[in-house]
Order: C-alpha cells, then sequence, then structure tokens
C-alpha cells in the first residue's frame, strides 16, 4: 500500500517543525509520498496562515527537501487554500507564481454581513461568533458554513477538499445543533452532491483527534456514506501539525471510510496524476 498524507503544515503557518525536520520523519515513518500544505490566504493572510511574501520562500524549502529525498520519499509542494468570499479562494490560478503541485480547499471562516468567526477557534470564540454575527442562531451559522463549503466547491480549481464538516469541532462542547435533524443531513446531503460535481477527492481528516479537539474524524459516519453514495473519493490526511502527527489515527480513518462502504483510498502520485489503491495496512 501507498502510505500518503497531503495535509501537513509546518514552522511557515502553525506547524511546529521545518520541512527538513518533518521529512524526516516522514520518512522513518515509512511514508512513499509526503504532501507539505500549510495555511494560505494569498494574497493576504492571518496570524496563522503564510505571510504573503513568505510563500516564495516556503515552496523553495519544499522543494529542497524533496530533491534531498528523491528516491527514497516522494514530496510535494501544496498549500491548504483558504476560501473567504471576494478575499481569497483556492484557486491553482491564483497560486501558480508558485507552481503547486496541489492545493487543499477549505473553509475556516464563517462569514456574515457584519464579520467573521473561524469555525476551530476554542469553543468561546465560537459562541461569541455565533452571537455576535448570527444573534446566536447555530443554525444559520452552520447553512452559512456549508454554503460557503458549496461556493467553494463551484469554483473549482483545487483537488483535495479538507475538513468537509469543521463545523463539528466545537458541537460536543456548545451543543449547537443536533447532526441527526433533518435540516442538518440535508446540508450534508446538498455539499456531497456539489462535491460529486467538482470531482474532488474528499479528506478523512484526523486533526481533530490528533490535537485532542475532537474524538472523531471528519467528515462524520453519516456524511461519509453521503459521500460515498454520490461516489466521492477520499484519502486519508492527518492534518499535522508536528512530526509525530504525520500518521496519527490512521487506522481509526481507514475503518471509518470502510463502515461507509469505500473499499479504495486515493492518492495523488509525484507525477501529478490520481488513482485508487485498496485499504490495506499502514505500516
Amino acid at each position: 500500500m501507498v502510505k500518503t498524507n497531503y495535509h501537513t503544515h509546518t514552522a511557515f503557518c502553525d506547524g511546529i517543525g521545518t520541512p527538513e525536520e518533518i521529512a524526516a520523519a516522514a520518512a522513518k515513518k515509512q511514508f512513499d509520498i509526503l504532501g507539505f500544505s500549510s495555511h494560505s490566504m494569498h494574497p493576504f493572510a492571518g496570524s496563522w496562515h503564510i505571510p504573503p511574501r513568505a510563500h516564495a520562500d516556503y515552496a523553495a524549502a519544499v522543494r529542497a527537501v524533496a530533491e534531498t529525498y528523491r528516491g527514497q520519499l516522494d514530496i510535494l509542494c501544496g498549500f491548504e487554500a483558504d476560501y473567504i468570499p471576494g478575499i481569497c479562494r483556492p484557486s491553482m490560478d491564483d497560486y501558480a507564481a508558485f507552481r503547486p503541485d496541489y492545493l487543499i480547499g477549505s473553509v475556516h471562516y464563517i462569514v456574515a454581513r457584519d464579520g467573521h468567526f473561524c469555525a476551530d477557534d476554542p469553543a468561546e470564540g465560537v459562541a461569541e461568533g455565533i452571537r455576535r454575527h448570527f444573534r446566536g442562531d447555530a443554525r444559520a451559522a452552520v447553512c452559512t458554513y456549508f454554503s460557503l463549503q458549496r461556493e467553494m466547491l463551484a469554483g473549482g480549481g483545487f483537488a483535495i477538499w479538507g475538513h468537509p464538516d469543521l463545523i463539528r469541532i466545537r458541537n460536543a462542547a456548545l451543543r449547537l445543533f443536533n447532526e441527526s435533524d433533518s435540516w442538518y443531513r440535508n446540508e450534508l446531503k446538498a455539499t456531497a452532491r456539489a462535491a460529486r460535481k467538482a470531482g474532488v477527492i474528499a479528506e478523512i481528516n484526523t486533526g481533530a483527534i490528533n490535537r485532542g479537539a475532537m474524538d472523531d474524524v471528519y467528515p462524520s459516519a453519516d456524511f461519509l456514506q453521503m459521500l460515498h453514495a454520490e461516489g466521492v473519493p477520499v484519502t486519508v490526511n492527518s492534518d499535522a501539525h508536528a512530526a509525530d502527527q504525520l500518521d496519527g489515527a490512521f487506522c481509526r480513518a481507514f475503518r471509518a471510510a470502510e463502515a461507509a462502504g469505500y473499499r479504495e483510498t486515493a492518492y495523488l502520485a509525484a507525477d501529478g496524476s490520481a488513482a485508487l489503491q485498496p485499504i490495506g495496512r499502514i505500516r
């Protein structure tokens, strides 16, 4: 089985470790393909994104490491690119100057008319964002989140869809919504259909488990079943912010994929092609 991870952060954004340090750990863990994907909202930046002037330095650092490990470990240069309407989008055209091998398209910010908040802020920040920008209406905030996901998917320009239901991350603490409610499931179904039309690979993201934020993968079991029913391929990513998280909770992610009906996962090769492989045992 080809062992891969395409969602890897570095000290260029909010991760810990240089590309060199992380690649060395990936080699020891017997990865075949490692994709770096530091946070970006090019041409702007928040506090946890690559600074605008550092994008070229980041790409050069990743490519230098790729040369070091050529023949031992395939290393790809990517970005986790935010979608914020009118501000930034995960489009290969917008990142052409840095020649990325791929992009992860992600929605972190829930945008209202009078401002925004981040879906994975600490619980108190999410609660305050809903109070301030949605008058306390959690359902309106959740629906806005999935509407933004569908807008991003319709725009295309990226290969991998990041943590599709990130909005769940503080739900256990805040009890914002019931995932079994019909309105919520309708949002998931509509978003799964949009993913199929977009032709993206959805990631099964273990980052919340690795960082102790939530004891589950993204997407949820129900959402994964809907994605499988729509024929959306999946790949397993750790959303690593440190080297020791590179393959964290991968076994749980593969079990979640199998429970949803998947028998194969997708991977991006160094030449840019995409392929499927049977779910197997991780080294």
